[in-house]
Parts: structure tokens; C-alpha cells; sequence
């Protein structure tokens, strides 16, 4: 998919589900595709292609009570997911596989002595601002509803002391292996985590959470030894610099309650639902692929 059918698609997306969460009953394709300005099998297509699945099975992921089905149904504990390590059937989970962090010494530096590229992408959530230095991938914005202004400022303050250099030919190779869906594709996203150790630490946490799960803040602080700090864990989620990739978006509230999310609510619920959807889609057709080959 070209970068301007991923910027067509998220926006077509987005707006759908505003349409959605304004509505108290299922909408109809015919009703839905009306109030997209498009004809019915062209909305059906573009919606699929995004989600895996017909808007009618999406509408379900974009319920009120879907964050907390999701953790009644797709809880993942994250001992058992260290456990069986990073290499699972999850879409996201072979892209994990290479990742290294900063050192204390370093991250005290704030960037003194750190060149960091940046370039702007369309991804399937809408723009995305990118950086990164030769190591790999240190950070992704999504811009759709904070604006790009708030987006550049948010990740230059992270790091005051670096010089930033725009260059998005580097980062390109990274960015399409990033948001690239084909599993064959996957394990070329380098990450490069930028944070304090507590932050890399909860980070490392989220990265064990597999696609199409979530789990709590008060689980991640317990899974890296810190039942208490579930304030400052939370703290730490929030300043993820590379969203998507570490999926800080899997963090729910004990309660089912979505929580906060830096980049903006509607952008987090896109991502899950999209998760979800895929991840039952994946589901569906490897019970069907099992069953022809038993047949």
C-alpha cells in the first residue's frame, strides 16, 4: 500500500468511526458509505483493507465496552509472555526482535553528542513523525490529532541537547518495515529506546504484550518489580517516544477504562480495534487453514 492509499485510508477510517461513536445502534454499510461520500462496495473495500474485516464486525471493536471485553477475553499476564519470548504468532511480535537501549550514562547527557534524522510518514494512523539516529528507530508521533507543530516539539524536547537533521531517505527503509503487514517483511525495524532505566524497563514490559492483547498498569508494574509504582509506571507509559512498536496503546486501566493516550483517544482506539479485528481475522483463518488440512 503507497503511502497516500495509507493517509486515503486512515482518514476515510477516521472518519467512520466518529460517525460510529456518534450512534446509539449498528449502522448500516448503505448508511455508512452515504455519509462517507462513497458508494457501498467502494466503502466496503477500503474499510476491509484496513481493518481485516466488514464494518459491521468492526462496529463491535468501538463499543463502550469493548476495553474491558478485551481484558475479560485477550488479558495477556506478562510472565506467560516472557515466558514463551518475543517470537509468537502476533502480527507485531517478529519486529521486536532487534532493539537496544541507551545507557544511564547517556540518557543523563540528554542528547549531548546525539544526532537524531526526522522525517514525516503517512502510516495507517494518519501522519507520522519519525526520528531516529544510526542504531534504529527512537521515535513515532502520530500527528493526527495533536497537530505536526506539538508532534516536532514533543519529541525535540525529549532530547534537548541532540542535533536534529532532517533526512526521511534514511529512515524510509525503517518506517516501511515498521508499518509493513506482510509477515515475510518482518524483524528489520530497529529500535533504539532512549529513556531512563524505569522507563526502558516498563517499555520492555509493553513489548512483551502480544497483538490483539492488553494489560493493566498495575500488571506491567508488577511484571518488572514494582507493585507500588503503578503512578510512575503509568508516568512511564505515557512518555513512550515510539508508539506503535511499543505498544504502549495494550495498557489499560484496572477498571476497563481506556486510560490516557499521548497522541490523542480516537488514535488509541484505532489501534486497538484495528488489533483486535486483525487478530480475530488471523484466528478465524488459521482454524480454517487447520481444518483443510485435517480434512
Amino acid at each position: 500500500m503507497t503511502d497516500l492509499q495509507q493517509a486515503y485510508h486512515y482518514n476515510v477510517m477516521r472518519r467512520a468511526i466518529e460517525v460510529i461513536d456518534n450512534s446509539e445502534n449498528v449502522i448500516s454499510l448503505e448508511d455508512l458509505a452515504r455519509d462517507m461520500d462513497m458508494s457501498p462496495a467502494h466503502f466496503q473495500r477500503t474499510f476491509t483493507r484496513w481493518t481485516g474485516v466488514s464494518p459491521k464486525k468492526f462496529q463491535q471493536y468501538l463499543t463502550l465496552g469493548h476495553a474491558k471485553s478485551l481484558l475479560h477475553d485477550h488479558f495477556t499476564t506478562l510472565e506467560t509472555s516472557n515466558a514463551v519470548g518475543l517470537s509468537g504468532t502476533g502480527r507485531l511480535h517478529d519486529l521486536f526482535l532487534r532493539w537496544e537501549a541507551m545507557s544511564p550514562g547517556e540518557y543523563a547527557k540528554r542528547g549531548a553528542g546525539l544526532t537524531i534524522h526526522w522525517g514525516w510518514f503517512e502510516s495507517p494512523f494518519g501522519p507520522a513523525l519519525v526520528m531516529g539516529t544510526e542504531k534504529g528507530l527512537c521515535g513515532i508521533a502520530f500527528a493526527a490529532e495533536t497537530g505536526a507543530e506539538a508532534a516536532m516539539q514533543d519529541l525535540t524536547s525529549r532530547w534537548p541537547k541532540a542535533t536534529f537533521k532532517e533526512d526521511s531517505a534514511l529512515l524510509h527503509p525503517w518506517v516501511a518495515s515498521a508499518f509493513n503487514e506482510h509477515p515475510g517483511e518482518a524483524g528489520k525495524t530497529p529500535i533504539y529506546m532512549i529513556g531512563s532505566p524505569l522507563q526502558i524497563k516498563v517499555w520492555e514490559a509493553l513489548m512483551r504484550i502480544p497483538s490483539g492483547q492488553v494489560s493493566t498498569y498495575s500488571e506491567i508494574a508488577r511484571s518488572i518489580g514494582k507493585p507500588r509504582a503503578v503512578r510512575a509506571v503509568g508516568t512511564a507509559i505515557g512518555r513512550n517516544p515510539v508508539s506503535w512498536l511499543i505498544p504502549c496503546h495494550r495498557a489499560l486501566r484496572k477498571s476497563g477504562a481506556l486510560g490516557g493516550y499521548h497522541w490523542g483517544l480516537p488514535v488509541k482506539r484505532a489501534l486497538l480495534a484495528r488489533e483486535a479485528a486483525r487478530a480475530e481475522s488471523d484466528t478465524t483463518y488459521q482454524a480454517q487453514e487447520t481444518a483443510e488440512k485435517s480434512a
